[in-house]
């Protein structure tokens, strides 16, 4: 067990040695140049070598069940240092995040966005009660606890949040460092971005924040420390906005579309 967490550390640190060697990759897509960080690098290396068809010999001590447990446990104590320089970001611009302060609480209605087109485009691809689980935000935590709690993830709602919880881990923060380049190519103030970026993931919120600040360099604190408002906001809101806001209208929604909800018990 000793030997394959060495293994463990040891392949962590040649990835993160990779990656930043690597180094920041504009790639021009027509207009829109967007924005590898070595964070996407790291996860794209990290989930090649997971695949099953490689994870021979070495690589299967490395990802053995107890070291992928391990991982996943301990992953936020690997955030706390990155949420206390965020932290940092915020003080100086403090001022002007409280002269806007209600702009951060309005836009945490965002959050709804998830039922309003999610829950939709869900049905009409076929699902039914996962699409309570893989609608309700982004399938973070918060969303996991809920599901959990109130349906068990054994049931077809706990398979939807479960699902897009796994697809967010792994490609959550891939997408954002390209689709928020991409709004900004649309026109989309940067502050404005800044602030959607706190989406109650660190590793989401710190790809868009991270790519922004490389697009616009001048503005890189302003952006950083937006976002980091922002996470810390949705991380106290969040909850609350799903529970009384969100999973109403979901409720109410799933009835109207399938008119089968009080049927199925939703």
């Amino acid at each position: 067990m000793k030997k394959n967490f060495v293994y463990l550390l040891a392949t962590v640190l040649v990835i993160i040695a990779i990656s930043e060697l690597i180094g920041i990759v504009p790639v021009k897509m027509g207009k829109v140049t967007i924005t590898i960080l070595p964070l996407v690098f790291a996860v794209i290396i990290g989930m090649i070598l997971g695949v099953p068809y490689f994870r021979k010999g070495i690589l299967k001590r490395i990802y053995s069940k107890e070291n992928v447990g391990f991982s996943g446990k301990y992953l936020i104590y690997i955030m706390l240092p990155l949420m206390a320089r965020y932290g940092a970001d915020v003080a100086p611009n403090i001022k002007e995040i409280f002269s806007i302060g209600w702009v951060f609480i309005f836009q945490e209605l965002g959050n709804l966005g998830t039922v309003l087109l999610g829950l939709p485009i869900a049905l009409l691809l076929g699902l039914r009660r996962e699409a309570i689980g893989a609608t309700l935000g982004l399938g973070r935590e918060g969303e996991l606890a809920y599901i959990s709690e109130k349906y068990t993830l054994n049931s077809p709602e706990g398979r939807g949040v479960l699902s897009i919880y796994l697809i967010g881990t792994l490609f959550g923060a891939i997408f954002f460092s390209i689709f928020a380049p991409f709004l900004l190519y649309l026109g989309f103030d940067v502050r404005a971005l800044a602030m959607s970026s706190g989406v109650g993931s660190a590793s989401m919120m710190t790809a868009a924040s991270s790519t922004l600040a490389a697009q616009v360099p001048d503005l890189s604190g302003t952006i950083l420390s937006f976002a980091a408002a922002s996470q810390l906001l949705t991380s106290f809101l969040g909850t609350y906005t799903m529970v009384f806001l969100a999973v109403p209208l979901q409720r109410f929604m799933y009835r109207v579309l399938t008119r089968k909800g009080e049927e199925q018990g939703v």
